[in-house]
């Protein structure tokens, strides 16, 4: 029961973070690392709003290996849950992969796709 309850908290907290980031209209850029650091004006290039719905759907879709974790973790009890881990560690070094090895200023590809659209 510990392993279906903590699957769903992992994928509450995932989920409520991603919709968080989703609805800001732009305010929680500032909570992305490395977007932070940089200055007011070359903040200016970007669209903190679509940056913030990008990130908060993935986000929200790094929930998915926890709810996969709760069905599996009924059958097999602790099973699911090294299992959604597993998941998400992939999806989260496949994120940290996007974010670093595609430009030296560490821009995403998300955020080049946004700039690509805007530079006309």
């Amino acid at each position: 029961m510990f392993y279906i309850v903590f699957d769903f908290m992992m994928a509450v907290i995932m989920f409520l973070f991603g919709m968080w980031f989703y609805k800001s209209e732009g305010k929680a850029a500032k909570f992305l690392s490395g977007y932070n650091m940089k200055s007011a004006d070359e903040r200016k290039k970007y669209d903190e709003n679509a940056m913030c719905k990008a990130y908060g759907k993935r986000m929200m879709f790094m929930s998915v290996p926890f709810i996969i974790g709760i069905i599996i973790d009924i059958q097999y009890q602790g099973i699911g849950c090294w299992i959604a881990w597993g998941i998400w560690l992939i999806m989260f070094v496949l994120l940290l992969i996007d974010r670093h090895i595609w430009i030296p200023e560490s821009s995403t590809l998300i955020v080049r796709k946004l700039l690509k659209k805007q530079s006309y």
